[in-house]
């Protein structure tokens, strides 16, 4: 996926180092690596978790994923991380928006697992109403917290030639796309 791109001009190599980063945060997560998914961020950082909690600082930061990380490599989902737009505010202090999607660690997306597409060729049955979908998806991300899909917000700040997170905001979505394909109803209606 190529981001879309805006703000002031920034040379590509820019560009591709806060991709980079974004793949980063990804292997970290995935590979359950809390000295990884660390050395991403400022020493003075701030990160709101998905829920409100504010982790202020590296130290907060780093006993945050030594705590959570390691145990998510045994689980069998994780999560996908994008960059699906980057404002270059400055040319060393940049907005990113993420694109988290939950997946299996075989690789299947959740969302189409959820509508049934298993690989190629396979299919199960449907859900029979939005609101079906709707309560199995939240019974998955309800067992599996951490890879709910989400839509974070990342400011990222150059130092010495090296992006790192500044700030963060992660926050928990709900994927319509894996409960909308092929319903009448609308999200939120009840059958």
């Amino acid at each position: 996926m190529n981001p879309l791109v805006t703000g002031v001009a920034v040379p590509q190599e820019d560009v591709r180092a806060v991709v980079r980063l974004v793949a980063q945060v990804e292997y970290a997560q995935q590979n359950g690596l809390p000295e990884a998914f660390t050395e991403l961020f400022r020493q003075e950082a701030l990160w709101t978790l998905p829920h409100g909690d504010p982790l202020t600082g590296l130290e907060a930061i780093n006993a945050f994923a030594r705590s959570s990380l390691p145990g998510t490599v045994h689980r069998p989902l994780t999560v996908t991380c994008e960059a699906e737009s980057i404002v270059f505010i400055r040319a060393d202090l940049a907005a990113v928006k993420i694109r988290q999607r939950p997946i299996t660690r075989d690789g299947l997306r959740l969302d189409e697992v959820l509508r049934g597409h298993y690989g190629p060729g396979r299919r199960s049955r449907r859900c029979d109403s939005p609101s079906a979908a709707q309560r199995r998806w939240a019974s998955v991300v309800a067992a599996n917290p951490d890879v709910a899909p989400g839509a974070p917000v990342y400011v990222l700040a150059k130092d010495d030639g090296r992006w790192r997170i500044a700030v963060a905001q992660s926050t928990t979505t709900i994927d319509h796309d894996a409960f909308e394909a092929d319903h009448a109803l609308p999200i939120g209606a009840h059958s």
